[in-house]
């Protein structure tokens, strides 16, 4: 970061010209990064979270765990993170794409999905599949769900929260939580029922209509970022 803050005092017509003053920064952090070399290897001696995470991103080539981290981390879109690196939104796209399948490769899951919509359920048990998981059923209810769980313990659950025969999702979810530690995405019509201002809120949250990528997207970031608290432990 210190060569980051010499290279604006060095040049600051250039970083006042820019009327993104945090795009600029991280336009300048990318630009020096790039052009050092860097040993990515995990760092053993720190807690177990710094570790797995620095593991994982070793693995991504230098281009891609840019735009990865960028997108998921600091929250930029796909034409601000095309002006940061210099290049255009389709190949970061692509570089976020082959970020999300090498990640999703690492992390092959057993996924549990809750959605009572036919049609949308197959979209959803197709994209994961597509992505390497392990679809383990489809739930339309809160009872069938926890059904399922009795059989096989899922290590991820994406969910919708209303569900066919007038029950809960939610309820569903934090009933499944208390037999497995797993992240949960929501994937709902009704956002509003989630964001609520309150504690707790779901980290990862999908609206309808979604798109497969934006699904591949979540996935990615919910196994990549989350760290199991028992294995952690």
């Amino acid at each position: 970061m210190s060569a980051v803050l010499e290279s604006v005092i060095a040049d600051p017509a250039s970083f006042m010209a820019t009327e993104d003053k945090r795009l600029a920064l991280y336009q300048s952090l990318c630009s020096l990064w790039s052009s050092l070399s860097v040993n990515h290897k995990a760092d053993v001696t720190g807690n177990v979270w710094d570790a797995t995470i620095q593991e994982r991103l070793s693995n991504l080539p230098g281009k891609a765990r840019q735009v990865y981290l960028l997108r998921a981390v600091e929250g930029f879109d796909f034409p601000q993170i095309a002006e940061i690196q210099r290049t255009d939104v389709e190949d970061v796209k692509g570089l976020h794409d082959q970020a999300s399948q090498q990640i999703s490769s690492m992390l092959a899951s057993d996924v549990l999905i809750i959605e009572d919509e036919p049609l949308i359920a197959l979209d959803i048990e197709d994209t994961v599949t597509a992505l390497g998981h392990r679809p383990i059923g489809v739930a339309r209810t809160h009872k069938e769900a926890i059904a399922m769980v009795r059989n096989r313990k899922p290590q991820l659950i994406l969910s919708d929260i209303q569900l066919a025969d007038g029950s809960s999702g939610i309820d569903a979810v934090n009933e499944l939580l208390q037999e497995c530690d797993v992240p949960v995405i929501f994937i709902t019509a009704f956002p509003e029922r989630l964001l609520t201002g309150q504690r707790p809120e779901p980290a990862f949250l999908i609206t309808k209509p979604f798109s497969p990528d934006m699904v591949k997207g979540v996935i990615a970031q919910a196994l990549f970022f989350e760290v199991n608290s028992r294995k952690a432990a």
